[in-house]
């Protein structure tokens, strides 16, 4: 598409409409006064820091004048509107206008961008036709294969996926290389011949309950108490010393011969889980049973003790205390790799705490602990060191499928593979890939390939699982391909069915879909609000929800900043990010569903938690909730310190730096991800924010002495008071009162959670704070809200060009009670959404 002028970024949007503009119809002028209504309202309240001399921020008003001529005067005439909806300029100190001469001036300018808006129409507006991202690539080889895929690490070497605005599904960012195409076919070439091209097997067993050789340092001591009789797991893996975190099976490193399922039977025990070591030892809850895990582990692909690229979780069980019990799994292991087992919630950093035990416990045992204190065999002999004991692994398989495999099945039918009609199930295959009806231009590179390696002797098998590959490596099916008519706006049944199946589900379009598609009446209002309807009810909307959380709200970037592991030492041993991910999940999740208005998102009583959010959030429920629970939904009445995104550590983690936090990095991802008003760069030159503080004790003196600099204050004074409240939360979302001792000898300094907006309202903690947003910048939110779904479904950013329809999106559903799938469903039912 051509590069468009809307697409030129602004320091605010979507603020239009804050004001009750029911009260401008009685102040309505002549057309003829308004250019010197502007003229006049700048030059009294805008110059003196505006004019071409001053150019604060970067903006010179003194050449504005309605009606608008470019794009640029388009561009300031949003942002004065923006500015002045907000209350933020003038600024407090400056002359103030009064409320009439206020919403003239924004009825004005918003009348001269209707206009411009009709004048100015974009060439563009329109999604670059865009690849697959690498997760709605894996999704749908899963869905058209009939089975998981994330075993063969297909995308582990793509070249890591560019974002706009932190959004994944951007068309012009999904650029495709010349890397990228080879991967393709090397992922092509994988997953048929490992799920399709193996050799037919018989199942075999084999049988291991001796010679369990584990990490080097373990060797001694387990030679010595066990004569390597026991697999022994001591620790979780997500820990630094990775001695105890992965069991393998030492004679069983080759893995299995072919890709298939196999049976496990594992016989375990959970080892002294009653210990009477202090339990602060090991960081874990010893009120929960130990559980089992199984990843797959490849002796090729890196240390067979240490976390790989591959490793998806294959199953979990419970195993019970201290005497040996048989556990069963069926599990997907790809050719080579072989099981590995873990011990997910497990003590961290087992050598730390043989150590410690070493050092207060020593009495206890007989044996001579030596001058390291790491020595672990007297503890395995004469003590009670919590862990995992597998005594027998029997493993059979590949275990026999219906009609030969689930895959062999989605590509050539319940009858297999038939020479006869090879072209036709390739066609038939092709068809799902491509998610519509096949063109003669379709069907003959397929023929041709079938052909030439027939020709080259390939049996005909064969030759199909080549032409597959190559039907795995076209365009049709790497892109989202659009077959309507570049003369029309409106996509056709086809290309909405898929654009709609990816955007709710980052997958291929299912069959209820594609025959709305074949109708023709995906296109009618009627049957696409259907299909909306039981899409968004479906399971599968957590590709959704799972993929736009991350991008809307960068919960995609939570954890690559981690706090010091000595510090938070739960944030590792408990797997908070993934706890957290799962608490912003669920709340989207419920509010989906229930159609529950969007200013929940600023607010709510509510919230789901697991045992142990609710403990890092303090909540009763940390008392009664179990593992096994999982998540619930909790009340939040009366609780002061939770409560809507801001409240949510996902959101409170993602917005620190992991090591400290600081009002300006929060606040800055407060008015981008959450009001969606991107604060301008600042100026080439300017100083760092810790220079000149000596005498300085928090972070708002640090910050006081930074705005006394002239060309930070502009932007701080905007962007600090988002961020203040939420100084009351650490770096992984703690509350607290007072900020870390910055030395043993110095003490805490207390966080000073009031702030003051631009506007002038003012807050005294992050309830306050909330009630401020809540009451005068919940359009701005909700707006934000639409922008961004549109931006992620459609594939391309909304431009100013979309402003107006965007703002006549938001005035409907604000009509309708701003019920979020009521929202969703206005947003996907749109013509923005429709279109090319």
């Amino acid at each position: 598409m051509t590069k468009s002028p809307f697409n030129a970024p602004r320091s605010s949007r979507g603020a239009r409409g804050l004001l009750c503009f029911a009260i401008v119809t009685t102040l309505s002028h002549a057309a003829d006064d308004t250019p010197k209504l502007v003229k006049q309202f700048l030059g009294k309240y805008c110059l003196e820091c505006h004019d071409a001399d001053v150019q604060k921020g970067d903006r010179a008003f003194d050449k504005f004048v309605l009606p608008l001529k470019s794009v640029n005067e388009l561009i300031d005439a949003r942002d004065i509107i923006d500015q002045l909806t907000l209350k933020e300029m003038p600024p407090k100190k400056a002359d103030q206008p009064n409320d009439e001469e206020r919403i003239a001036m924004i009825r004005a300018l918003r009348e001269g961008t209707v206009a411009a808006h009709g004048k100015f129409q974009s060439t563009g507006s329109r999604t670059v036709m865009r690849r697959l991202s690498s997760r709605e690539y894996e999704n749908t080889l899963a869905v058209l294969f009939g089975r998981r895929v994330d075993t063969l690490g297909l995308t582990a070497q793509f070249p890591k996926e560019k974002t706009t605005e932190h959004m994944d599904t951007i068309g012009k960012s999904l650029v495709t290389s010349g890397f990228l195409v080879d991967q393709y076919f090397q992922s092509a070439n994988r997953l048929v011949e490992a799920r399709l091209g193996k050799p037919a097997t018989p199942p075999k067993d084999w049988k291991f309950n001796s010679h369990f050789v584990q990490y080097e340092e373990l060797q001694g001591s387990h030679k010595s108490a066990f004569n390597y009789r026991y697999l022994n797991i001591y620790e979780q893996p997500n820990s630094d010393t990775r001695q105890g975190g992965y069991g393998h099976i030492e004679d069983f490193k080759q893995g299995v011969p072919v890709a298939g399922l196999y049976d496990l039977e594992v016989e375990a025990a959970a080892m002294h889980r009653d210990t009477h070591y202090d339990p602060a030892i090991f960081g874990i809850d010893f009120s929960e049973p130990f559980i089992l895990g199984v990843v797959p582990g490849d002796v090729t692909a890196g240390h067979i003790h240490y976390p790989q690229p591959i490793e998806p979780v294959l199953a979990t069980a419970v195993v019970p205390d201290n005497t040996p019990t048989r556990l069963k799994f069926r599990v997907w292991l790809e050719a080579g790799q072989t099981p590995r087992f873990i011990f997910p919630n497990g003590p961290y950093e087992s050598r730390a705490a043989v150590v410690t035990i070493n050092k207060r416990y020593k009495d206890e045992f007989k044996s001579d602990v030596g001058s390291s204190g790491v020595g672990r065999a007297h503890i395995l002999k004469e003590g009670k060191l919590p862990h995992i004991r597998i005594s027998e692994i029997v493993i059979h398989g590949p275990v026999p499928e219906d009609h030969g495999s689930v895959e062999g099945v989605a590509v050539f039918g319940k009858n297999g593979f038939q020479e006869a009609k090879a072209l036709d199930q390739l066609n038939a295959f092709a068809e799902r890939a491509y998610r519509r009806p096949l063109a003669e231009a379709d069907r003959q590179p397929i023929k041709a390939m079938y052909d030439k390696r027939l020709a080259e002797k390939a049996s005909p098998r064969q030759a199909a699982l080549d032409a597959l590959k190559l039907i795995l490596c076209s365009p049709s099916f790497l892109y989202l391909s659009e077959i309507t008519d570049e003369s029309e706006k409106r996509l056709k049944p086809y290309d909405l069915a898929s654009r709609l199946s990816y955007a709710l589900w980052a997958a291929p379009p299912d069959d209820a879909l594609l025959a709305a598609a074949k109708s023709g009446g995906l296109t009618q209002d009627a049957e696409l609000k259907k299909q909306i309807e039981r899409m968004i009810a479906d399971e599968r909307i957590n590709g959704f929800v799972n993929g736009f959380l991350d991008s809307w709200l960068n919960l995609r970037d939570l954890g690559s900043q981690p706090p010091p592991r000595e510090n938070f030492r739960s944030y590792y041993a408990e797997d908070l990010p993934s706890s957290m991910k799962a608490e912003a999940r669920l709340f989207f999740r419920d509010l989906l569903k229930n159609n529950g208005s969007a200013a929940q998102f600023i607010d709510c009583e509510h919230t789901f938690v697991d045992k142990k959010l609710a403990k890092l959030y303090e909540l009763p429920e940390k008392d009664k909730l179990r593992l096994a629970d999982g998540f619930q939904k909790v009340t939040l009445k009366g609780n002061n310190h939770r409560g809507g995104l801001l409240g949510m550590a996902a959101v409170l983690t993602v917005s620190a730096n992991g090591v400290e936090t600081s009002p300006v990095t929060r606040g800055v991802w407060v008015t981008e991800n959450f009001l969606g008003v991107p604060p301008p760069p600042p100026p080439d030159v300017v100083p760092a924010i810790d220079p000149d503080v000596s005498g300085a004790t928090t972070i708002r003196d640090r910050l006081a002495k930074h705005r006394s600099d002239a060309a930070c204050a502009e932007c701080h004074r905007k962007i600090d008071p988002l961020g203040f409240s939420l100084e009351a939360y650490d770096p992984v979302g703690r509350w607290r009162k007072k900020y870390p001792a910055a030395s043993k000898k110095a003490k805490p300094a207390d966080i000073d959670t009031t702030g003051e907006f631009p506007s002038g309202e003012t807050y005294a903690d992050f309830t306050g704070f909330k009630k401020v947003i809540r009451d005068t910048r919940s359009d701005l939110f909700t707006r934000h809200l639409i922008r961004q779904l549109l931006t992620y479904t459609t594939g391309r950013t909304m431009e100013l060009n979309d402003d107006i329809p965007l703002d006549q999106l938001h005035d409907k559903v604000k009509k309708q009670g701003l019920g979020l799938k009521t929202l969703m469903v206005e947003c996907l039912m749109s013509e923005i959404f429709r279109s090319r």
